[in-house]
């Protein structure tokens, strides 16, 4: 497992457009069509990462509160199957149906999506506020695998100031975790 920090991408860049599968509906899904008009988050996840296994039941508990507030979550995995097929298109939807994502979990096959968020590591969370702007990026809280639980509260902080029309937090920490596996 090689451990990367993320890339923190320019705050104010504009979300850049996909269209990719959903592994659990089959179906074609795009930015577009998905964002919310109060925030949007995209986190690249996958399945075999020990950090993502260490979010992922709190993501679920976020995702679900924050997705009733009008905040719509998007989760991608971009990683080379061939190496790591545990991160396939169909061990993705067995995964996202038995932790029960209220998100849909795309699959970039081309790493194109990645490469165009700088998305360097999983978990990689980006929020774009409600004109598609990056107003967040980096880490889910500051916990790691066997320490501590985690929290989900950096990006908690950040979709709350997002819902009540305040400016999110600029100081910003990195996400860490496996990197990106590139083909």
């Amino acid at each position: 497992m090689s451990i990367v920090q993320s890339n923190m991408m320019e705050l104010g860049t504009k979300a850049p457009h996909f269209t990719l599968r959903d592994t659990i509906s089959q179906n074609m899904r795009s930015f577009s069509e998905l964002k919310s008009d109060v925030a949007t988050v995209v986190v690249f996840i996958c399945n075999h990462c020990p950090f993502v296994h260490h979010i992922n039941r709190k993501l679920v508990e976020v995702a679900n509160e924050y997705q009733s507030k009008g905040v719509q979550f998007i989760a991608i995995s971009s990683n080379d199957v061939d190496y790591y097929p545990q991160d396939g298109p169909q061990m993705m939807a067995r995964v996202a149906e038995r932790l029960a994502y209220p998100f849909p979990y795309l699959y970039d096959e081309t790493q194109e999506v990645a490469q165009a968020y700088q998305a360097e590591c999983t978990p990689d969370f980006f929020v774009f506020d409600g004109h598609s702007e990056l107003a967040y990026r980096g880490r889910f809280d500051e916990s790691r695998p066997n320490m501590g639980a985690a929290s989900g509260r950096e990006l908690s902080a950040a979709l709350d100031a997002l819902i009540e029309g305040k400016e999110v937090l600029k100081k910003q920490y990195p996400s860490i975790g496996c990197s990106i596996k590139w083909k």
